[in-house]
């Protein structure tokens, strides 16, 4: 009878440990994804982003994506880069950094001091 019972108990406890490892295993992998779930072939200006990253359809996101960052935070999501020409350029426009704008000094030297 005592083996019984103890036998009932650690089938139990091994239920028990079972079920809790297998919600921490299923809470983890749906962890939401911050993903385009379309995108707007609708052309962005090039002053109003900063930044870029690609989105591939590899992982918890369904659709290949560009997803540019503007500079008030926003997440515009736009076609793969192979897919749209504006959208090939607008990547080198950032990678190639900001564009400086010529001094207005036209033919005045500045004088040493």
């Amino acid at each position: 009878m005592m083996s019984f019972n103890l036998m009932t108990l650690c089938t139990g406890v091994l239920l028990i440990l079972s079920a809790s490892l297998w919600s921490c295993a299923t809470a983890q992998s749906d962890v939401a994804s911050d993903c385009c779930l379309t995108t707007s072939d609708r052309h962005i200006p090039q002053r109003v982003v900063t930044s870029f990253t690609i989105q591939t359809n590899n992982g918890a996101c369904r659709i290949p994506a560009t997803v540019f960052l503007t500079k008030k935070g926003l997440k515009l999501c736009a076609p793969f880069p192979s897919e749209n020409s504006w959208v090939s350029k607008l990547i080198d426009s950032i990678l190639a950094g900001p564009v400086r704008k010529p001094s207005k000094h036209r033919g005045k030297k500045q004088r040493k001091q």
